[in-house]
C-alpha cells in the first residue's frame, strides 16, 4: 500500500506509530500528531482513507474534494472520509491529533463481491467531510491500541477488524446500499470440525483468516459471523484460548524454557505470552507453572 498522507502533508510530519513495519495487509493505519499549521494536497491515491481526529481541542480546518468546499472545526471523535482516486485539499490552524486509517481500493472491491455480492465494477464510496460513526471510532481505537501494543492481538485479530469496517464502509458510505445476507445455524459440524482441526494444527504458525474462510469456500466475514455463531467466540479469541491451553500442558507436563513454549504455541516472544497468559489466567507462565507442578 502507499503511504502518501490524506490529511496532513507527510512531507513536514512523520507518523508517531505506523503498522507499515508490522506486516498488516490491505490496511495501513498511522498516528499522527501535528505541531503547527499548515496545508497538503492529494491527486491519487488508491486507498480509501479514514481520518479520525483524537485532537484534544477542535481544530479548523478547510476541506477541499469531489468538487466541493467544507469549513468547520474537527474535534475528538470526528471522521472524514476520502474515497481513492480522489483529489483532495486541506488546510489547518495549529496543532492536530489524529489516526489515519487506508483501506486498499481492490480490498475493499473484494469484500464487495465475497461478503455482499455487489458488482466491483460498480462500487463508489462517497466522501465524508465530517461526519460522527460511534462503529468506525470504536474500531479506529481498537487499531490504535493494537499499535501501541506492537500487534499483541495478531493478524488474525486485525484482518477481522479490516472485514468488519470494510463492511461497514460498504454498508453506510457506498452509493448504493447492499443488503448483508442473513446466516443462521451456524457452521455444519462436520465444517466446524475442518476449521478446528486446522487450528489445532498450526498453533504454532500464523494463522491467517483468509486461510480459515478458504478451507470452506466462504468469504471472511462471512466465516468470521458464521463461526462465532456456532462457537460463542470469535476466530482471533479461539485461537488465542487454544494457544494458552497448549502453553498450560507444555508448562506442566515439560520442562521447556518459558521462550521455547512461546514460540511452540504461536507467540513471538516470553513478553508476549506472558500478558496474553496473564489476561486469560490471572497468573504468569512461572507461577502457573509453580502451582501445578506441587
Amino acid at each position: 500500500m502507499k503511504t502518501t498522507a490524506i490529511h496532513p502533508d507527510l512531507a513536514s510530519c512523520s507518523p508517531l506509530l505506523s503498522s507499515q513495519s508490522q506486516g498488516w495487509e490491505n490496511i495501513l493505519v498511522e498516528q499522527y500528531q501535528q505541531s503547527q499549521a499548515g496545508e497538503c494536497s492529494i491527486h491519487d491515491s488508491d486507498d480509501h482513507a479514514i481520518c479520525l481526529s483524537l485532537a484534544s481541542r477542535p481544530v479548523r480546518f478547510l476541506q477541499v474534494k469531489g468538487g466541493k468546499t467544507h469549513r468547520s472545526l474537527y474535534g475528538k471523535g470526528d471522521i472524514s472520509i476520502t474515497p481513492a482516486q480522489m483529489p483532495f485539499f486541506a488546510r489547518w490552524e495549529g496543532e492536530d491529533h489524529y489516526l489515519q486509517i487506508r483501506i486498499a481500493a481492490q480490498f475493499l472491491r473484494t469484500v464487495a463481491t465475497e461478503s455482499l455480492a455487489m458488482n466491483p465494477e460498480r462500487l463508489e464510496l462517497l466522501p465524508e467531510f465530517r461526519t460522527r460513526d460511534p462503529q468506525i471510532e470504536a474500531i479506529g481505537m481498537l487499531l490504535l491500541s493494537e499499535l501501541q501494543q506492537e500487534n499483541l492481538g495478531g493478524n488474525l485479530y486485525i484482518e477481522s477488524l479490516a472485514n468488519i469496517l470494510a463492511v461497514h464502509l460498504l454498508r453506510q458510505y457506498a452509493a448504493t446500499h447492499p443488503t448483508l445476507p442473513v446466516y443462521e445455524g451456524g457452521l455444519p459440524e462436520r465444517q466446524l470440525s475442518q476449521v478446528l482441526d486446522y487450528i489445532q494444527a498450526h498453533l504454532a504458525q500464523e494463522v491467517r483468516l483468509a486461510d480459515l474462510a478458504a478451507l470452506l469456500g466462504i468469504s471472511q466475514f462471512h466465516f468470521s459471523h458464521l463461526f462465532k455463531q456456532t462457537t460463542g467466540q470469535s476466530p482471533y479469541q479461539y485461537l488465542l484460548q487454544q494457544r494458552i491451553e497448549r502453553a498450560k500442558q507444555l508448562l506442566q507436563q515439560t520442562d521447556q524454557s518459558i521462550l521455547e513454549i512461546a514460540l511452540l504455541c504461536g507467540f513471538n516472544s516470553h513478553s508476549h505470552l506472558s500478558k496474553q497468559f496473564r489476561q486469560l489466567t490471572s497468573l504468569t507462565p512461572s507461577a502457573y507453572r509453580s502451582s501445578t507442578s506441587r
